[in-house]
């Protein structure tokens, strides 16, 4: 069953690093992506750009609203995810225990489900 684990980020976390740091965190990211892929659970994987060029729409009495970035709101934000096939949700859980993402954000896993229900 496919697990999807969304990565929750501190909103402005990124920009305490230094390059080297931010180069070194990646660098972890794809690893651990890497392992996941020769385990054979990958099914997807992406980063996704800061909120401050993102757009919420909101459909209201037949109108799109649109709201830009960055959020003033918003403590954190969606950082990436990853998507992942497990057997079970324990092992979804435990593939984000390792995930090194863990250690700066918060991650969220949820089953995947059709759209239909």
């Amino acid at each position: 069953m496919p697990y999807m684990l969304l990565i929750h980020e501190p909103v402005g976390q990124r920009l305490t690093r230094s390059l080297a740091e931010g180069e070194a965190v990646y660098g972890r990211m794809l690893q651990f992506a890497a392992e996941l892929k020769s385990e054979g659970v990958l099914l997807g994987v992406e980063s996704l750009a800061s909120q401050d060029s993102a757009t919420r729409l909101r459909v209201s009495a037949g109108k799109a609203q649109m709201l830009d970035g960055p959020f003033a709101e918003a403590k954190e934000m969606v950082g990436g995810f990853f998507l992942v096939n497990c057997a079970t949700r324990e092992e979804a859980l435990a593939i984000a225990a390792r995930c090194p993402a863990a250690e700066w954000a918060t991650l969220e896993v949820r089953a995947t489900g059709p759209c239909f229900l």
